[in-house]
């Protein structure tokens, strides 16, 4: 472990050292490739229980979306989860009271969306330490990632912040690179590219590749992508997750630091001790997490305004709807009738692929 981590330090060492030009390029673009690699190397679980998951952080998911509250020591996330949930979580002057990974679940719109109060991350936690690793794990598998930061002090600990989440391949508020990247088995490097790049050539994307030891590939670029974009690709690994900057304790700013934070983008201002602006933040969580209600209505009754369900907008077909209420709703599938604001007429009939919007009403007709 040790000298995986004094070879990733010597690679930022001398990426720091090197100076940034189309010279250089091809250098620092195999420098990262290495260091993605080490990476990767140092975070994947040992065999042997050292760094495993970690007591209190096998969390299971439960309700319709999950939430992870991730922030430096002390800066109202406890507090922040039992205002929001009702859950408690202990909260204390001194740093480090959340040890374990505290669940918690709001109802909010009709959705069950589960908060997780991660404890304090630390500087370094991408390498491995404190309890960095479990915390970044259980953060992959969120929804969407709610960073609280102390008004005081919310650039700096931001910047650390995000610093140690791409480390571990969570790219925040990011869609994946729009860029194709295929094996195959002869015929050396292929690049090709549909708009004038200034990060990559064929240099570069020849040693990055040779990294990974692959020597034949079609990489194809549909905008001018870097030499990061290009190993996330190859990685495969990486997660791209909505994320919300909840800058905490803003009664201790003046009205103008408020002013300035409030321009920022995917910023919520909030106090979680006096309960400033909670409702603002959940309506924040709702349009990030961005699901797609839609009520049930059973043969000759009403429709069902109370239960939800609660799908994601990027998989709302009347086929996800049928199987998020159960798997073998399909196999009894004859066609379904919809109202609302994805048809032209009230009620229409629709096939399994139809695509549902927000609070639409469906009655699935079986086959007889």
């Amino acid at each position: 472990m040790a000298t995986v981590m004094q070879k990733i330090k010597d690679i930022e060492d001398e990426m720091a050292r090197t100076q940034k030009n189309k010279a250089t390029a091809h250098h620092l673009g195999l420098l990262k490739a290495k260091l993605a690699k080490l990476r990767r190397e140092l975070l994947a679980p040992s065999s042997k229980g050292a760094g495993g998951p970690g007591e209190g952080f096998d969390v299971t998911k439960s309700g319709d979306s999950r939430v992870g509250l991730v922030g430096f020591p002390s800066v109202g996330k406890s507090t922040l989860l039992n205002k929001l949930t009702g859950t408690f979580s202990e909260v204390a002057s001194y740093e480090f009271t959340t040890l374990t990974c505290i669940p918690g679940v709001i109802t909010y719109r009709g959705a069950k969306i589960q908060l997780l109060d991660l404890p304090g991350i630390i500087e370094g936690a991408k390498d491995g330490k404190g309890r960095g690793r479990q915390v970044i794990s259980t953060a992959r598998t969120c929804n969407c990632i709610l960073i609280v930061l102390d008004a005081i002090k919310p650039i700096t600990h931001k910047r650390l912040i995000e610093k140690e989440l791409e480390g571990f391949g969570i790219r925040l508020n990011k869609e994946p690179p729009n860029l194709t990247f295929r094996k195959k088995d002869k015929g050396g490097i292929n690049f090709t590219s549909t708009v004038t790049n200034t990060n990559l050539d064929l240099e570069t994307v020849k040693a990055i590749c040779s990294e990974y030891r692959i020597h034949n590939a079609d990489v194809s670029l549909r905008y001018d992508a870097t030499a990061d974009d290009l190993i996330d690709v190859i990685e495969g690994s990486r997660v791209y997750i909505p994320c919300i900057y909840a800058v905490n304790k803003i009664d201790q700013i003046t009205l103008e630091e408020l002013e300035v934070l409030d321009k920022l983008p995917h910023y919520c201002p909030v106090s979680a001790h006096l309960e400033w602006n909670l409702d603002g933040l959940l309506e924040k969580i709702w349009e990030y997490l961005d699901l797609t209600r839609i009520y049930t209505k059973p043969k000759g009754m009403n429709p069902d305004y109370e239960d939800p369900v609660i799908l994601s907008s990027k998989r709302r077909t009347v086929e996800d709807f049928c199987s998020r209420i159960h798997k073998d709703m399909l196999k009894q599938f004859k066609y379904a009738l919809v109202w609302g604001s994805s048809v032209k007429h009230k009620p229409q009939r629709v096939g399994r692929e139809h695509e549902l919007e927000d609070e639409d009403v469906v009655q699935i007709i079986k086959k007889v």
